[in-house]
């Protein structure tokens, strides 16, 4: 610290300090560089892998930008593939190597966004792998495969393999199979297919096909899916585990899927009708000029905290949408709602 000081106070000249990995810092270390950022000594570049909100003293991220650098496309990576086997200059051109088509493609989808890990394979390849009877090397998918140590499965996640996959995994859930379903999750993590992505369907499949049978499942999915983001590769594989085989073992209902979707058709097939009068505002002035909400019954005034009065609109009285099943906590549900009324 010493010489930036000397820099900003002989030359005026900031001093750059560039952290990486500067999560690794300790609450006192990063600590110490904060007065030398507010007094203009350093500019500081700090660079992490973490969520610099959890990670990073908020008083140096209140005095920071935030820039999140996001994982290079699929063709990016292919492109640095190609550049590495091919460039003379910045490459290993010189080599006289040649790769496959379908191994460039292997290994920029295995590498997930990471140049490192695809140009590690390459240059592997390309220094381990014997010359030909025509005198180049060959890098073909056997051989991305060994250099990336990692073997090729079916999913091309813009292809029919992705939606079939996909497609099982739901249906294993649905159809309260543990076994099956971990499998496909297993599959597409293999795969390199998006946490997030599959995090969406196990919270789609617990709303879906468990519903209110066991309203828990919904909120473990939910869970599972900050904490697999928040956590990330490999130990996120371990937290979708658990929000699979939970909603795969819980008792199944799409009671409540299928009342949005009977709702849903009364709203577009049947003619609109005004909220009942008792059930209108009357919060805001003239309101009770108008007659809203005249004659509305407060449930919690009366015994079980619940009293019979007019809720959907004039004409569809008695339209039944929510119908539970007996499965899990909906029988409960049927309980209730039966005691409720008698």
């Amino acid at each position: 610290m010493k010489e930036a000081k000397d820099n900003i106070g002989m030359y005026g000249r900031k001093t750059i300090l560039f952290v990486d990995e500067i999560h690794r810092f300790n609450k006192g270390q990063q600590d110490y560089l904060l007065p030398f950022v507010e007094d203009g000594t350093l500019i500081l570049i700090g660079a992490t892998t973490e969520n610099p909100y959890f990670e990073v003293n908020g008083a140096l991220l209140s005095r920071s930008r935030i820039f999140e650098l996001k994982p290079l496309e699929k063709d990016d990576v292919k492109e640095l593939i190609r550049r590495a086997v091919y460039d003379k200059e910045r490459g290993m051109g010189i080599y006289d190597a040649d790769i496959d088509e379908d191994a460039a493609d292997f290994l920029a989808d295995t590498a997930n966004g990471d140049a490192r890990a695809a140009l590690n394979a390459v240059e592997l390849g390309v220094l381990t792998t014997a010359k030909g009877a025509d005198g180049r090397i060959h890098i073909d998918m056997a051989v991305a495969q060994e250099c990336i140590q990692k073997r090729a499965v079916r999913y091309d996640k813009n292809g029919d393999n992705h939606y079939d996959t996909i497609s099982a995994f739901i249906k294993s859930m649905r159809g309260s199979d543990p076994d099956a379903a971990v499998y496909y999750l297993a599959r597409m993590l293999y795969a390199g297919e998006d946490i997030k992505f599959i995090a969406r369907r196990i919270m789609i499949c617990a709303a879906e096909d468990v519903g209110n049978a066991d309203p828990q499942a919904l909120v473990v999915a939910v869970n599972a899916a900050q904490a697999a983001e928040r956590i990330g590769i490999p130990e996120a594989n371990i937290i979708l585990s658990q929000a699979v085989t939970y909603v795969a073992t819980a008792p199944k209902s799409n009671a409540a899927c299928m009342a949005v979707h009977k709702a849903m058709e009364a709203v577009r097939n049947e003619r609109t009708m005004p909220v009942p009068v008792h059930l209108q505002d009357k919060h805001y002035k003239g309101a009770e000029k108008l007659g809203h909400g005249a004659g509305y019954l407060y449930a919690h005034d009366y015994p079980k905290h619940y009293v019979q009065q007019q809720y959907l609109p004039e004409g569809m009285e008695g339209t039944v949408f929510y119908e539970p099943s007996d499965n899990g906590y909906e029988k409960q549900i049927n309980a209730h709602m039966k005691w409720l009324k008698s």
